[in-house]
């Protein structure tokens, strides 16, 4: 009989400490072999340094037999860029069986992001292997990016995730009927008791100061690079006008060093002490160490981590524009930077940001994924209009553009007097003849 080799794959420490936690907690079958596979997506892999050679992910190594590199496997290729033809399936498969001493061991993938590469290349080489996948962040509570194929969804077994918004259900991979299934929060924290232990000497850090969380959104062409400055500055600010006077800045590890720059001269200008963390720790393991007094940010899943996991004050800046930036609408940051604007306080205590009632969130999150992916989540629609049909206001509005509403013959679009033209076909050919003569007089 042959063995049970588990592959799991990661591409961030917060990841692999979730996976341990999971593994912790019993939430996976005995094998005879653990794989930690790690993935690094960074635009140049060459210059940041991978999981495993992180601060701390030491007392994570003994959760796995081995540790291998999927970068190494396929190099020169970027593995977020690169996916294997359809025909080369079986050669890929003999070619990392022969690599990775798999032999004829039978397979089981655990991932993350399974609808994009790495994850989904992998997927497929291996065609047979069941899988799981397991959330990496707020993500999973939005619907899967793209559709699926079949051949890799329906081998889905379960979803597991943290619980960053208690009872929340997670709309990823629910068109393939996946269950979701919790990670202990207690598991979690343990194993970041241990990377805080295991993450050595961290600069001195002030007392009861605010952490703000830097994302380098620009790298995601969401903001420009000058854009971002500004919010970071505007978070010093917000920051400063609660009365913090000691401010700790956490950077995104690819983020340029000028961001840090423009705080330190924003710092001079304000009186207040500034330090810059540039060493490569995780949030919560600043949470664990500095307790600091509040933890600012725009979406990052850190804020939910601080919140939820460490009772700790936090404050979101800078949501409500991107909601509008993001392009396209279904782009898979929506359904995150709308849990942000409405679960969490605003920074600067502006009128009409109060946070959204904890028992619409459901509603909201799935009225949201339907209008971000009405194909893949058909099945939300008439939640999707329950809840737009009560509780659409100035508060709620900002979550939903009218064209989108519009297009989907949903409440909140078009006046409802005129809401058979989206199904009627008379009024569409009008229109069609409309664009073209309109085409055709331009040219």
């Amino acid at each position: 009989m042959s063995r049970t080799t588990q592959i799991f794959c990661v591409s961030t420490l917060y990841g692999a400490a979730t996976l341990a936690a999971a593994i912790d907690s019993g939430c996976f079958t005995e094998a005879d072999r653990r794989v930690l596979l790690v993935f690094n997506n960074s635009t140049t892999p060459e210059t940041t340094p991978a999981v495993d050679e992180m601060p701390g992910f030491g007392m994570l190594r003994d959760h796995f037999d081995d540790v291998l590199s999927y970068n190494e496997a396929i190099r020169p290729f970027h593995p977020g860029a690169w996916a294997p033809r359809p025909d080369d399936l079986p050669l890929f498969e003999r070619y990392l069986r022969l690599l990775w001493g798999l032999g004829d061991d039978r397979v089981e993938l655990v991932m993350e992001s399974i609808q994009v590469n790495p994850a989904l290349g992998l997927a497929q080489i291996f065609t047979g292997a069941p899988v799981e996948v397991y959330a990496d962040g707020l993500m999973s509570y939005g619907p899967t990016r793209n559709k699926l194929d079949p051949l890799v969804g329906t081998r889905v077994r379960r979803l597991l995730h943290l619980d960053l918004v208690p009872g929340l259900r997670p709309l990823l991979l629910t068109e393939f009927e996946v269950p979701a299934q919790v990670v202990p929060t207690e598991a979690f924290l343990k194993v970041m008791s241990g990377l805080t232990g295991a993450a050595g000497e961290l600069p001195a850090l002030p007392d009861g100061a605010a952490l703000l969380l830097g994302q380098y959104l620009s790298a995601l062409n969401i903001l420009s690079p000058a854009e971002e400055e500004d919010l970071h500055v505007r978070m010093m600010r917000g920051a400063v006008a609660r009365g913090h006077r000691s401010i700790v800045f956490k950077p995104h590890p690819t983020a340029p060093a000028r961001y840090s720059r423009a705080l330190e001269a924003e710092a001079g200008k304000l009186g207040v002490d500034l330090t810059v963390l540039d060493t490569p720790v995780l949030a919560e393991v600043l949470f664990a160490k500095a307790r600091p007094a509040l933890v600012v940010g725009c979406f990052s899943t850190a804020l939910f981590t601080a919140s939820a996991f460490y009772d700790l004050p936090v404050a979101r800046i800078g949501t409500a524009p991107l909601l509008d930036r993001l392009t396209p609408y279904q782009n898979s940051n929506r359904l995150p930077v709308t849990l942000a604007d409405a679960l969490l306080p605003d920074l600067e205590e502006r009128k009409g940001e109060e946070q959204v009632a904890d028992a619409l969130v459901g509603g909201l999150a799935e009225a949201v994924g339907f209008t971000m992916q009405p194909q893949i989540q058909a099945e939300l629609r008439p939640a999707a209009e329950r809840f737009l049909s009560t509780h659409l206001g100035p508060r709620t509005q900002r979550y939903f553009k009218k064209r989108r509403l519009t297009s989907l013959g949903l409440p909140g679009g078009i006046p409802e007097r005129l809401s058979f033209l989206p199904h009627n076909s008379a009024a569409r050919r009008v229109v069609r003849r409309a664009r073209a003569l309109k085409k055709a007089v331009r040219r």
